[in-house]
């Protein structure tokens, strides 16, 4: 939390001024140029599903920028890797100041030299934000996918959206409204990760028991930590010992959700308690398979939504990320899937939330209980998540994505 903020205090040292180019700037670019910058993994993937889609009309386009190993395999010219970009919270932004002024220079100086014909940004806030005042100062059309959560904290954000980005392509439904009432039109394009769940392909239940050697009697509680380093360092060993605990009294193996691409060394966090059986598998196995699941805030609780997996969300973070964070953010809920069930600003949630110091393996372990002791509610909690799976559903916000991208490639 304070992201964006950390990033407008520590990068107005690189806000590097160029001439404003006159309304001739884009006579003379190199035509089908896409400049993309996506700096999580998260947008990688999602940057990915549009370029891939836009390669495929247009298979002559050249893409530059920062992205990850989806982006790469489609042809991208990287400058730098999502996994150089994991950055997350205030002091963390700090930390890392010097590289991030290394970086923001570097792209500034990469599209003068290249002159996109437009600008994909994807998420990402604290970076996408100010590359969008820069891209749009030399006259270059700026279409941010997956727009900043302005509606969880700092609305005044919506003014730079405003003034600098030419499309808003939002991914909730609920986006479109919240921007109209600030003067920014937004696009409801639907959530990709409605598309991404099309391609997934799952085993019956019984091949996967029989596969991990798992008894068919037993009760399979998921385990989702994130896949950011911070994440995984905070809650991972809580999750395993909260685990630890449910072991005790029921008959339970527990699925551990592993983050696609993780660049360190998952087992230095897996500390395995005694008598329990924990089952390494895709992030989505832990969703199709489970009972329910301890699932870290964050785009893995809207993935769990779909499956309409009963959940305990968690969340953790550093001190000064908790205490600037709990100042800024206006939601009552956090998690996505409360958000998405019950509309901005509700008091009511159909998932439970543990947040910072009740995020502790006693609290975890009690939440599940009361939910396995309790399959009526359980039940319920599932009838609910499905329900608001509809609110996500979109053909192919990918196709729709790049057909906006290409009324700039001419």
């Amino acid at each position: 939390m304070g992201f964006e903020k950390a990033y407008d205090v520590v990068l107005q040292s690189c806000k590097i001024q160029f001439p404003v180019r006159s309304s001739n700037y884009q006579l003379f670019q190199m035509p089908r140029k896409l400049f993309v910058l996506a700096g999580e993994v998260s947008g990688d993937m999602h940057a990915a599903g549009v370029v891939g889609e836009l390669l495929r009309r247009k298979p002559d386009v050249r893409i530059f920028g920062i992205g990850g190993e989806q982006l790469r395999a489609l042809g991208a010219e990287l400058a730098y890797d999502t996994r150089q970009m994991s950055i997350m919270g205030f002091a963390d932004v700090l930390r890392h100041a010097g590289f991030l002024r290394k970086v923001i220079i570097a792209l500034k100086a990469l599209v003068r030299d290249e002159k996109p014909d437009a600008a994909l940004l994807v998420d990402y806030p604290g970076m996408n934000l100010l590359m969008a005042r820069f891209l749009h100062d030399l006259g270059i059309p700026v279409i941010y996918y997956i727009a900043p959560q302005v509606w969880a904290w700092k609305e005044g954000r919506v003014r730079k959206i405003r003034e600098t980005v030419d499309r808003l392509l939002v991914i909730f439904d609920f986006e479109v409204d919240f921007y109209r009432r600030h003067g920014v039109k937004a696009e409801f394009v639907g959530h990709p990760v409605i598309e991404e769940l099309r391609h997934e392909v799952f085993s019956p239940a019984p091949s996967f028991l029989q596969q991990h050697g798992i008894d068919e009697g037993a009760t399979l509680i998921g385990l989702l930590p994130g896949s950011r380093r911070q994440e995984i360092t905070m809650l991972l060993p809580e999750m395993l010992r909260a685990a630890g605990l449910l072991g005790k009294r029921h008959n339970a193996v527990f699925l551990l959700g592993r983050a696609p691409r993780l660049d360190y060394r998952w087992q230095d966090y897996m500390t395995e308690p005694e008598g329990i059986r924990v089952v390494e598998c895709r992030g989505y196995e832990v969703m199709q398979y489970s009972s329910l699941a301890l699932v870290t805030s964050g785009t893995a609780t809207l993935e769990a939504l779909c499956f309409g997996r009963p959940m305990i969300v968690v969340y953790r973070t550093g001190w000064l990320n908790y205490q600037i964070g709990k100042r800024l953010v206006k939601l009552r809920s956090i998690s996505l899937a409360n958000i998405v069930a019950r509309g901005l600003g509700s008091a009511e949630r159909v998932v439970p939330e543990l947040i910072q110091h009740e995020a502790c393996a006693e609290r975890m372990a009690e939440a599940v209980l009361e939910l396995l002791e309790n399959p009526e509610k359980a039940q319920v909690m599932r009838a609910e998540l499905l329900a608001a799976r509809q609110k996500l559903a979109s053909n192919a916000p990918s196709e729709a994505v790049s057909t906006v991208i290409e009324q700039y490639l001419h």
